[in-house]
């Protein structure tokens, strides 16, 4: 008891200094519980999105250092709400500052506790609650950043370190197994490259090819029923590289009648990015390979329309398309600002590499 309490202590010094999080003591004494910007990062300049990254990461390290959770695990579950808090905001509200796990008061207090904003460790244990003092202040306050990290990776604790036990802890919390894939997914990504800024994009086929593409999604479709064009499509010649757009995760790969030879990419916004009738695969992908954008996973067919292997009924185009997960079900939206803004951004850094 005495080493997790100095370990709590430890965890709250380290965080307030790196990070400007107030201190408990700060706090104690009726200081305003401001984030402050450090000097290191004031002399970078950095846009406040990285600044955003660095406290994350700074929260994810210690959190990790004090339960022996992996930290890209913490950064995955967070991500996992952040994206299904983005999705869902009438029914969900950020409720720290730069964490976005989200627990209910019942789920935080207990469901039986008759004081549904219980601050108390002592009782929120005594009606099996989730909520923890993490920053050693002696409450454990649902919208403080540490004590929402903390309390989560209490949580994951109590089931083990291994991966099998990560995953049953999520069930256990989840009981969704689209929300355990996905955290999985997102933890590989993050493992990976060791980072959290992994949202580059690229255009679907190299600049420079020849390809055109206008925006099409809600478009009517009549093979094989009724029903709406549910991407873009991107006119190119047969064998014209097909890239990733994402930092992401291979989830589909194979056969279907509608998309012939398509394949299906899962990013950290929680984003399904579909190629529907490719005339082959990169052979070095498969599901569950990472990629990252600009990355060839095939090549521009004409592949669909029928079974297996059916070729030719269409020009050869790219079928991209993008959907998002609200975390039981998933809905299409129109890629087309996404791809134009890509292909902007991609021209740009061409042109700045060549100067």
């Amino acid at each position: 008891m005495l080493v997790r309490s100095m370990l709590i202590c430890l965890i709250a010094i380290c965080v307030a200094a790196v990070t400007g999080f107030p201190h408990p003591n700060a706090m104690a004494a009726g200081q305003a519980g401001t984030v402050t910007v450090k000097a290191k990062y004031e002399t970078k300049k950095a846009p406040l999105q990285e600044l955003s990254y660095a406290k994350r990461k700074v929260l994810y390290d210690e959190i990790s250092v004090v339960t022996g959770i992996p930290w890209y695990r913490l950064a995955a579950v967070d991500q996992y709400e952040r994206t299904i808090t983005r999705a869902r905001p009438k029914t969900r509200a950020q409720l720290g500052q730069y964490i976005s796990v989200f627990v209910t008061e019942s789920e935080w207090a207990g469901e039986l506790n008759p004081d549904a904003k219980d601050q108390f460790p002592l009782s929120i244990h005594w009606f099996n609650g989730l909520g923890e003092d993490g920053d050693g202040d002696g409450l454990a306050v649902r919208t403080n950043d540490i004590d929402l990290l903390y309390s989560f990776a209490n949580h994951l604790m109590q089931f083990g370190t291994k991966d099998d036990d990560f995953s049953i802890a999520l069930w256990q919390y989840y009981h969704n197994t689209r929300a355990v894939q996905r955290i999985r997914q997102f933890a590989r990504l993050y493992e990976t490259y060791g980072k959290l800024n992994l949202f580059e994009h690229a255009f679907p086929v190299p600049i420079g090819t020849n390809y055109s593409y206008k925006g099409t999604w809600g478009t009517g479709r009549s093979w094989g029923g009724y029903r709406i064009h549910e991407g873009t499509d991107i006119f190119a010649n047969h064998g014209v590289p097909a890239r990733s757009t994402c930092y992401g995760i291979i989830e589909v790969k194979g056969w279907n009648p509608y998309g012939g030879w398509r394949l299906g990419i899962r990013d950290l916004n929680n984003y399904y990015h579909y190629y529907a009738h490719l005339s082959g695969y990169d052979k070095t992908i498969d599901v569950g390979t990472v990629v990252k954008p600009g990355q060839v996973i095939g090549w521009v067919g004409s592949s669909g329309y029928g079974r297996p292997g059916t070729q030719g009924k269409f020009p050869p185009h790219l079928h991209y398309g993008i959907y998002r997960d609200r975390g039981l079900v998933e809905w299409s939206f129109d890629p087309y600002p996404s791809l134009r803004q890509w292909e902007i951004d991609e021209r740009r850094r061409l042109r700045g590499r060549k100067s």
